[in-house]
Parts: structure tokens; sequence; C-alpha cells
């Protein structure tokens, strides 16, 4: 068997949580299974971003006698850039895998991914191929995605899938604000990353409701894309020849 060029040593799965008190236990099931052909250890991170419903006490529940379950809980509602930051800077994994809790990403998928990061790429996204959402849904991330690009200059199919592997070290140094966890491979690229593309499975929704509609994304979006075209523009990075 070739010898991985980036062999994951421990893995962080970090899920943000916005009530879906009736998804957890299915999704948590769901990765167990997944991760149980890994061979290697691995964690998953809830983080409870402010959830009115019985979200916090079903995580509680599947964290009890279960020490690779954790859970951080906002004392209010963040936003997902915030939960997925706080998740990179908390895990112990070298590799980081985000998802959402809605269970419209299948766990099943992660194992290829990190097939293709240790294949020697620093972050590996998802590509919803046939996305199983509203006409509605399908159009206004068609739309979005085709104005990020064309502000950042981007080719990513879809940036809005939140299945993404990642070099941990990587992931904690890009700058995070509001909204960014909609330009993670462009961030990624700044610093050199190398980013692949790989169709995975997309489900529908079973229980609960979006979180986000397509005016609310493109308000957000708008000043989004002009923060991070401007970093673009103002990024440097630099080699150390020589020091004492």
């Amino acid at each position: 068997m070739k010898e991985p060029i980036n062999p994951a040593g421990y893995v962080s799965i970090i899920v943000p949580v916005r009530n879906e008190e009736e998804n957890l236990v299915p999704l948590l099931a769901e990765i167990e299974a997944a991760a149980a052909g890994l061979d290697k250890p691995w964690e998953v991170i809830f983080v409870d971003d402010g959830s009115t419903d019985n979200s916090l006490d079903v995580i509680r529940g599947l964290a009890r006698g279960k020490p690779h379950v954790r859970y951080l809980s906002f004392a209010c509602n963040c936003g997902q850039s915030a939960a997925f930051k706080v998740g990179f800077d908390v895990a112990r994994g070298d590799v980081l895998v985000t998802m959402d809790a809605d269970l419209q990403n299948d766990p099943a998928d992660i194992s290829a991914m990190l097939a293709l990061y240790e294949a020697g790429n620093d972050m590996v996204i998802g590509w919803r191929a046939c996305r199983r959402d509203s006409l509605a849904k399908r159009w206004g991330s068609l739309m979005a995605n085709r104005v990020r690009n064309s502000f950042t200059r981007e080719s990513v199919r879809d940036t809005g899938c939140s299945l993404k592997v990642m070099r941990a070290s990587m992931a904690r140094r890009m700058p995070m604000f509001t909204g960014m966890h909609r330009f993670l491979p462009t961030l990624m690229k700044l610093q050199g990353a190398k980013v692949a593309e790989v169709p995975v499975n997309h489900r529908p929704r079973r229980y609960g409701v979006s979180k986000y509609g397509n005016w609310e994304r493109l308000r957000a979006g708008l000043l989004d894309l002009v923060a991070v075209r401007w970093m673009q523009s103002r990024w440097f990075t630099y080699d150390i020849k020589e020091s004492k």
C-alpha cells in the first residue's frame, strides 16, 4: 500500500448546531459508524449556537460517558463562522472535518475525503452534485457561487457545502469574521493550500427547517465579498532565510 503524503493522525469532526434536536441522535450514530472504519483516533465536537429548542440537552446526553464526544455551547446565537472558529481552536486533531447537523451531509463521505487529503491536499471540499433542496434554494446557491467566484477569481463549484476536510494548522491561521465560513477554500488558498473538490452525497432534510433564506444570504454576502477581495489584494507571505 502506498504511504500517504499527508498522514492524518487524529481527526476532529466539528458540527455547528442551531435548533436541530431531532437530527442529533441519528447524526452521531452515522458519524460513529463512519469513523469506525477510519483506523485512527477521532472526536466529534458539537458547537451549540444558542439553540432555543432542546438541542443542548440532547448533546449533553450524547456526550455522557463518551470521551470521543465533546461540546461547547454559546450563551447566545453567534453564527456558523463563530461556531467553526471555536471548533478549530479547541480541536485536538491535526485534521479537521466540518459538517452540518441537519443530516443533509453524509458522514459516509468522510473516508474518501480523508483519502484525498492524505494523497497530498491541504483541503478537500465536497460539492453537492445532486442537491436535495427546493428549486429556489438550488437557484440561490448557484447564483451565490457564481458571484463569489467572480469577485474572488475562484472556480469553486459549491463553497456552500459544509462537508470539508482541512489541515488544522492552516485552518487555525485563517482570519475568521462573521460570514467567512462561506469563503474557507479562498482563505486556505491565501496560505498556499492545495485544495481538491469531490462530489458528495446530499440528502433531503428530514427534521427541522433551514436557518437561511436566499435574501438573507445575499444581504450578508455582498459585504463579505468586498472584505475577502480586499484580503486577497493585501495578503502577504514570507520565508525566513536566516535567523539567530
